[in-house]
């Protein structure tokens, strides 16, 4: 039988951590929404706390559909360049509050642009939101302060050096970083877009089938270019949105696009289709991560393979996915209230990919849609499966290592060397026993 280990919540509060796939429209603070709502007059269910999670922001959905259905209201309030700064801010706020120290919040501008407000004012006002809370935050006191060595002897991060024979100075608190992720949807309803109602009306003649992919690359294009000219930390790229019936090797110039103009490149892939649609994200897409990928291991779900031939396929991408080291973005709640088949988080393939030694990392998906925290989601882990403190170190800085920084390299080494020392530090406080 395997051993179980415990962790003390303050260790979990304590140690770096980060966050990799973060929807900024679904990690909304509820009181800011009911805030915004009032001030913009976007009709709500209700307009206090509680009453929104009884009827919209629940614990539990009963499917997909019902969990999507409070995109409605936050993307009806995030329509102007102040609100869009707001809720960028608090979310990093929010992050470092419970000791998220890396966060790439992702969202598709296209879904808040419209006649007075461009893809650029959206992503500079996002931009400017997750600045000033980066800014605020790495000049508190325990922070590491910019003109300091980002490692060394402890002493040294400290800003008066130590007497002679004096111990060390505590280890001060690494700085806040971000990038963001913009996102191409799988498919849109222009109802909700004035982007995107503008963008069916000029390609009209465009078939549904061709228009999606067209509009994606529409897309990745405008993010580049924005990211060229303003210097905005657009790190990533990313496809979300309904899955089935829209498979990655759809959007393949899209990606292309990114790849070739350097820019990162996470799908959404495995939540809502099987073991192929990953295939395709990484085949198709050359993605360095993969949002989700739930269905990893459902060879089942593979009705065009011959049954001999799906836990082979499923064992050699899963094979490869470790050897290569593409990680998974694994949102634990938010998975459990969207697909059926996990009714149990014991039932979470998330095990599978443990015994498979791949490079996962633990995501919240949406702070409010789906009630959780980072520290929520890590706890949830160590609850139902059996992780060593070695592993639960390896699968915190994998965050790290695998982000898409926008920091040059030499300094994104430096930067998680020093939350690894950082990490042990907290160790030796509350796991003394190792």
């Amino acid at each position: 039988m395997s051993q179980k280990f415990t962790y003390p919540k303050e260790f979990i509060r304590a140690i770096p951590k980060s966050d990799l796939h973060v929807h900024l429209d679904g990690s909304l603070r509820l009181k800011t929404l009911i805030e915004l709502a009032k001030k913009q007059k976007v009709e709500l269910p209700s307009y206090t706390e509680a009453g929104l999670r009884e009827t919209v922001f629940k614990e539990s959905y009963k499917d997909l559909g019902e969990y999507l259905h409070g995109f409605k209201y936050t993307c009806a309030v995030l329509r102007d360049k102040e609100s869009l700064e707001q809720v960028a801010y608090e979310l990093a706020i929010d992050n470092f509050e419970e000791g998220v120290r890396y966060i790439e919040p992702r969202f598709a501008p296209q879904l808040n642009a419209h006649k007075k407000l461009t893809v650029d004012e959206v992503m500079i006002a996002v931009n400017a939101g997750l600045a000033r809370a980066k800014k605020e935050i790495n000049a508190r006191p325990e922070i590491r302060l910019n003109n300091q060595p980002r490692s060394g002897e402890r002493g040294r991060l400290h800003p008066a050096l130590p007497v002679e024979g004096a111990l060390p100075a505590p280890l001060k608190e690494p700085p806040f970083e971000y990038g963001i992720i913009g996102c191409a949807m799988r498919k849109f309803d222009e109802r909700f877009s004035e982007y995107y109602a503008d963008f069916i009306h000029m390609h009209c003649h465009t078939p549904l089938s061709e228009l999606y992919p067209l509009a994606s690359l529409e897309a990745v294009r405008t993010l580049v270019d924005i990211r060229d000219k303003t210097g905005i930390p657009i790190v990533g790229f990313d496809i979300a949105g309904e899955e089935k019936g829209y498979p990655a090797e759809d959007y393949l110039d899209a990606y292309q696009f990114a790849h070739k103009h350097f820019m990162k490149k996470t799908v959404h892939a495995g939540e809502a289709y099987g073991p192929p649609s990953i295939f395709q994200a990484i085949a198709d897409c050359h993605t360095d991560r993969i949002g989700h990928g739930t269905h990893l291991f459902a060879h089942e779900l593979m009705k065009e393979f011959e049954p001999a031939a799906r836990k082979r396929y499923t064992e050699e991408l899963a094979q490869y996915i470790a050897d290569q080291r593409i990680t998974i973005e694994v949102c634990l709640t938010s998975n459990m209230q969207t697909v059926p088949t996990i009714r149990r988080l014991k039932d979470h393939p998330f095990q599978k990919m443990l015994e498979h030694k791949m490079s996962v990392t633990l995501c919240t998906d949406n702070r409010l849609v789906s009630h959780t925290t980072v520290c929520n989601e890590i706890e949830m882990a160590l609850g139902a499966f059996s992780i060593s403190p070695d592993h639960l170190k390896d699968i915190i800085i994998y965050g790290f290592k695998r982000s898409f920084m926008a920091l040059p390299y030499a300094e994104k080494r430096e930067y998680v060397r020093e939350l690894i020392e950082y990490y042990e530090e907290q160790e030796k406080e509350f796991l003394p026993s190792l």
